[in-house]
């Protein structure tokens, strides 16, 4: 199996060749990133319309007058919506993701609207991915609970090195290579199974690579031919005892699969940054509601699970990143739109 990596967003213009002004309507705009809209917004000539909602098909009204949007990963973007999109004149989507899941891409094209991803700082999902993986061989949850209680034993089973480890990283994009270059300074081995070679890893099949890895991590994109690449035959394929990181998408791992290795005890452990399902869970205040979860608050409870809420990008470095990379986009666009 081979996976594709997410394309690079377009190199910032010049000022002489970017369009004179340009209207960006900025919808599921949280507060930090409407500050770097509101500063970066003149320095490139462009007038931004800002929304904290995320786009629906009645909302569409915002983009009125505009031909480019961007919007956040946290919220499908809909058929309906997008052909409301098309409607009011918009041809362009700047998605401020790597991962473009949360939108059909192929009916955008089909109706006339392109999509583009961003880039934004590679470090701050691969420093996240290695703090995940010390957790998790350090049974930092089970620590920190037991000391939270006052409990200061020793924990019963001891903790492992990384560089007695095998890594096994799935994908070697922008991510994943500065995950593998982490791990070089760790001294671990490392695995990898991706479409782009780099001579920073061995590159092996990914049954070899699930089958010799002590610790799995996963760094590509979400699409058909990667939705639960980690299914219920590929676990038992994986080294007895062996750990999960995901900080990619949730889909990449059948989770119900996952949570039967857990309880089993074939898996040693996971730390999820990601999951299935964490759609209108992840980013809300959940502590008064009830979960619409039957395997998250079981994954919760295990003492070797580790869960965060899709938190591994947010950095200030990358979100400056993610807000100029948009703006960029657009405005390269409306370059190419403007010679064409």
């Amino acid at each position: 199996m081979t996976f594709s990596q997410a394309s690079p967003a377009a190199s910032a213009p010049s000022i002489s060749s970017a369009v004179p002004v340009t209207g960006i309507t900025v919808y599921g705009c949280g507060h930090d990133e409407a500050d770097l809209f509101r500063q970066m917004a003149p320095r490139f000539g462009v007038k931004v319309t800002l929304t904290e909602a995320a786009l629906t098909e009645g909302n569409v009204e915002l983009a009125s007058g505009n031909r480019c949007i961007s919007v956040g990963h946290k919220a499908p973007v809909t058929p309906a919506a997008l052909l409301a999109l098309r409607q009011a004149g918009v041809t362009y989507i700047s998605t401020r993701s790597i991962g473009c899941n949360h939108i059909d891409v192929e009916y955008a094209a089909r109706i006339g609207i392109s999509v583009e991803n961003v880039v934004y700082s590679p470090d701050s999902v691969a420093d996240y991915t290695l703090m995940l993986m010390l957790m998790a061989v350090r049974n930092a949850k089970a620590t920190v609970r037991r000391t939270d209680l006052h409990d200061y034993r020793l924990p019963e089973v001891r903790g492992r090195e990384l560089r007695d480890l095998t890594v096994g990283v799935i994908g070697t994009g922008r991510i994943g290579t500065a995950v593998v270059d982490r791990l070089r300074g760790f001294g671990s081995r490392v695995l990898a199974h991706g479409t782009r070679a780099r001579d920073t890893a061995d590159y092996v099949p990914l049954d070899v690579l699930l089958r010799s890895s002590d610790i799995v991590t996963l760094h590509v994109p979400l699409g058909a031919d990667t939705h639960h690449l980690l299914d219920e035959r590929r676990m038992r394929q994986m080294k007895r005892g062996a750990f999960v990181v995901n900080t990619g998408r949730g889909p990449l791992i059948d989770t119900e699969a996952l949570v039967s290795a857990l309880e089993s005890g074939r898996l040693n452990g996971a730390a999820l940054d990601v999951i299935e399902g964490e759609e209108g869970i992840f980013y809300a205040d959940r502590r008064n509601r009830p979960i619409e979860s039957t395997l998250l608050p079981r994954l919760q409870k295990m003492p070797n699970v580790l869960i965060s809420p899709h938190t591994a990008y947010y950095t200030d470095h990358a979100l400056r990143d993610t807000v100029e990379n948009s703006i960029i986009n657009c405005l390269n666009f409306g370059s190419r739109k403007q010679h064409a």
